[in-house]
């Protein structure tokens, strides 16, 4: 899908400031997350999650961008600082990385709502006339000059991005009813019970955790928020209740620009779905396409030899098919079938690897079978191992998921890389 047809860069984008809030861990993402926050989990063979909203904000013609992190953020700050450096201060244009950094009191970030306000002096500073606030942690191409122009016809003082979810899946987001207007009449936060929309009871409207505010009613909730004892200090929770009941809330749905039909996001927060969403990728019409030229995601991108596939006997050829293969990989006398492998992965002989997601630098060794799995950062693949055939042997080892995708990490196999 290409968007270049429709952008809406203008002075209204010019004129916002971004907040990427990019400080949770993403406990649903098991050990994957024990040394990183979410948002700087790898995807796609080369990017990292936060990649994605960063991306959008350049090619929507965002170019004042401030990052709040907290939970382990130290690879995240990193891959920022290199991958993300190129905005030009010269122009008034930033990149910038907020901390937690006990702003306004002792404690540390206590919901979504208190990460901004504890950093409403810097925003004062840029003086906005719109904030857009981002969930870092979602994949998805959006165009989000659109969203702040309805936001402004509309005279909104808050619009929340939305799309439809199935049922099931509407409880782990806000849920949202609307109006022939697209005012919002009802927000509930995670419920058990997600209401259904009218047209369609197995899908519930979402919020996709997208925030436009004018800036001056936000300055202001935020502030009264913060004298609530009683608040949670969090959009979903206090915010949005409040703004539906007292100001003026609107939903924007997120439709693709050529279809008009509901367009593509995933929120990859749990091991099954952080699988699909990358092997999806290395299918022959993936749902996300990558290689838009006129929509282009951006990353730090190390400077690695091409990839490389050797011996072509015919017990111990190197290939890879339906595949994405990174920069530095080596596919030695092994087979690799509809997988995606980062940066510098090394397959040794007589091994091959089948529906797998293989992060930057494990080295597989000779004799593996490798099958639906997802294999963390530096994990080195003992020879001969058997992963996915089994899931009883598996489970005794490593984390295996209600679809039967299988996490490995370098600890579950003994490798301690991160003791202290």
């Amino acid at each position: 899908m290409s968007l270049q047809m429709d952008r809406h860069i203008s002075k209204l984008t010019a004129n916002t400031v971004a907040l990427v809030l990019a400080g949770g861990r993403g406990s649903r993402l098991k050990a994957l997350t024990d040394w990183r926050a979410k948002p700087a989990v790898p995807f796609g063979g080369k990017f990292r999650i936060i990649d994605f909203p960063m991306s959008n904000c350049i090619n929507s013609g965002i170019r004042h961008i401030s990052v709040l992190t907290q939970y382990k953020s130290h690879s995240l700050q990193r891959h920022l600082q290199r991958g993300w450096s190129f905005l030009s201060g010269q122009f008034g244009e930033f990149m910038e990385v907020l901390p937690a950094q006990q702003r306004t009191g002792e404690g540390w970030y206590e919901g979504t709502a208190d990460a901004v306000y504890q950093n409403l002096d810097i925003i004062r500073h840029y003086n906005p006339d719109y904030v857009i606030i981002l969930a870092g942690d979602h994949i998805y191409k959006m165009d989000y000059g659109k969203m702040i122009a309805a936001h402004v016809a509309k005279g909104a003082d808050i619009t929340v991005g939305c799309i439809p979810v199935s049922i099931n899946e509407a409880r782990s987001f806000g849920v949202m009813a609307v109006d022939n207007k697209e005012r919002i009449v009802e927000f509930a936060e995670k419920p058990n019970n997600p209401k259904p929309m009218p047209v369609d009871d197995t899908q519930a409207l979402a919020s996709m955790g997208i925030y436009v505010f004018t800036t001056s009613y936000l300055r202001q909730r935020l502030s009264e928020d913060a004298k609530n004892e009683s608040s949670t200090h969090d959009f979903g929770h206090d915010l949005i209740p409040h703004a539906i009941e007292h100001d003026n809330a609107f939903a924007f749905r997120f439709v693709d620009a050529n279809t008009g039909s509901t367009a593509y996001w995933r929120d990859v927060g749990t091991i099954d779905a952080y699988w699909e969403a990358n092997i999806n990728l290395a299918d022959l019409t993936p749902e996300l396409d990558m290689y838009d030229q006129e929509w282009p995601i951006w990353t730090y991108q190390e400077q690695l030899p091409p990839a490389k596939f050797a011996f072509d006997d015919d017990d111990r050829r190197g290939y890879a098919v339906d595949s994405l293969i990174s920069g530095g990989c080596l596919i030695t006398g092994s087979a690799v079938r509809h997988s995606v492998l980062f940066s510098s992965v090394r397959v040794h002989s007589y091994s091959t690897v089948e529906d797998s997601v293989i992060l930057p630098d494990v080295e597989i060794m000779q004799h593996c079978r490798i099958k639906r799995c997802v294999i963390d950062k530096g994990t080195i693949v003992p020879e001969g191992t058997i992963i996915g055939e089994n899931p009883e042997d598996d489970a005794k080892r490593f984390y295996v998921s209600e679809n039967g995708i299988v996490l490995v990490t370098p600890e579950m196999l003994g490798q301690n890389l991160h003791e202290v």
